[in-house]
């Protein structure tokens, strides 16, 4: 094969992989853009707020808790990472106080087997309620993050087809300085046998 031949079917398979990059990028920074908006949005939209700085509704929480929330105090809820700070060091230390650490559905079926007890009914509700919203919050959280996933590949998509596009400028510039009968692989020298 010839070297320019060679040269030739290289870049330009550098220039294909280089646009193919691109056109992910794009379609990654789009996927991004779509998850990071609708997340803010519809979270901005609840109005939900961290406790102020310093409240009993932070001091109150288990050490283990109480930084994830202060880190945050006093602001809005509008993105993934508070929406899992707030199900899961705020919501959730709530709703293991309602009813001794059980979940809903054991709850619910201890009032399912004495429908006449109120504090179980009560239980019950709140349970729902706070799982529910937790769920959304983590759900919301969970969407989030693949956006930020899709910005980190972006990234990559751009970097990779930069340096695709500058290997396949180069592949021509060499194109350019390689003679036209110059061979890819140089052909094997016959060893004569001397007499």
């Amino acid at each position: 094969m010839r070297r320019r031949t060679f040269d030739w079917l290289m870049s330009t398979g550098g220039v294909v992989v280089t646009v193919f990059l691109i056109v992910a990028g794009v379609l990654l920074f789009a996927g991004y853009k779509f998850a990071d908006n609708n997340v803010h949005t519809r979270l901005a939209a609840q109005r939900i707020f961290f406790p102020p700085a310093g409240s009993e509704a932070i001091t109150s929480l288990p050490g283990a808790d109480r930084p994830f929330v202060a880190k945050y105090a006093g602001q809005q809820l509008v993105n993934g990472s508070q929406a899992e700070v707030y199900a899961d060091h705020f919501i959730a230390v709530h709703l293991r106080e309602v009813a001794g650490g059980k979940t809903y559905a054991e709850v619910s079926s201890a009032a399912l087997a004495d429908p006449n007890n109120e504090t179980l009914a009560t239980q019950k509700a709140i349970l729902f309620q706070g799982e529910t919203l937790r769920g959304l919050l983590l759900n919301g959280f969970a969407f989030w993050k693949l956006g930020q996933i899709a910005k980190l590949a972006m990234w990559a998509a751009f970097l990779l087809a930069g340096l695709m596009g500058a290997l396949s400028i180069l592949g021509f510039w060499h194109l350019r300085k390689v003679a036209p009968e110059e061979e890819l692989v140089a052909p094997p020298v016959e060893l004569r046998a001397s007499a």
